[in-house]
């Protein structure tokens, strides 16, 4: 059964963007079908981890908002970048402008997010998608919220900040009242000096939920600066265990 993904943050920062890709390459190379969309679409950039720039996008999830392509038009099949993919493995990409004027746009008149919802579904029927991973704008507004709504599981990533910590909670707060089946935190860039057991507790009690993932500050993964998907680049990486670790348990 198909199931949307939504990875979110209540600020930006925390990796989020990355994480997103980190576990879509992991799913795929477990022989399954993944689509990655960027919902991000005031602040596109997951493109850019697969190697695409602005003129290698010939047609962009706005295209599609703006009724100038169908959805499956958006799809880039990015299944190329997996080292050793099985069989049935596949990932595709459907990415946004990052053209000022297209995120102007978006900007000044908003988008019909049911269109989207649409399209997500749309995706998953046309591409007969297992995950389709959503990259969510951080913050909070009626977008987003509507995101978050249809999604199966939704995964916040915070880091160890007392902003973050306040904003997830406001959101993890709306996504139970969405009754959102399934909701999941993950820790990033946790200095290497904090008591990662502690702090699991300490989170896991505050909000209720599991903390799937304690991802530590990671030298390496700021080194690749987004020029590649990081557990594709250094698959024997210590980190690489914790990120295999986390795409395992959201889809258990």
């Amino acid at each position: 059964m198909s199931k949307l993904i939504a990875i979110h943050s209540y600020r930006g920062g925390t990796g989020k963007t990355n994480l997103t890709a980190n576990i879509a390459a992991i799913l795929a190379n477990l022989d399954k079908r993944v689509g990655i969309i960027d919902a991000d679409i005031q602040n596109p950039g997951i493109h850019v981890l697969f190697g695409f720039d602005e003129d290698s996008i010939s047609c962009s999830v706005n295209d599609y908002l703006w009724g100038r392509c169908e959805i499956r038009d958006t799809n880039y099949d990015v299944t190329s970048v997996l080292k050793n993919p099985a069989k049935e493995s596949q990932m595709y990409l459907f990415p946004c402008s990052m053209c000022p004027k297209e995120i102007g746009l978006i900007l000044r008149e908003g988008y019909d997010i049911r269109l989207l919802e649409k399209g997500f579904k749309d995706l998953v029927d046309n591409f007969n998608l297992d995950y389709l991973l959503i990259d969510i704008h951080p913050g909070l507004n009626e977008e987003i919220l509507l995101s978050i709504a249809i999604s199966d599981i939704l995964v916040m990533v915070l880091r160890p900040d007392q902003q973050n910590f306040q904003g997830t909670a406001v959101t993890v707060d709306l996504a139970q009242k969405l009754k959102v089946p399934e909701i999941f935190l993950v820790m990033n860039k946790v200095l290497k000096s904090l008591d990662t057991g502690d702090l699991r507790q300490q989170v896991e009690s505050t909000y209720g939920l599991p903390v799937i993932g304690m991802l530590p500050l990671s030298e390496d993964m700021a080194a690749l600066a987004s020029r590649g998907i990081f557990s594709l680049n250094y698959p024997e990486h210590s980190l690489c265990r914790i990120l295999e670790t986390v795409a395992q348990k959201i889809v258990d």
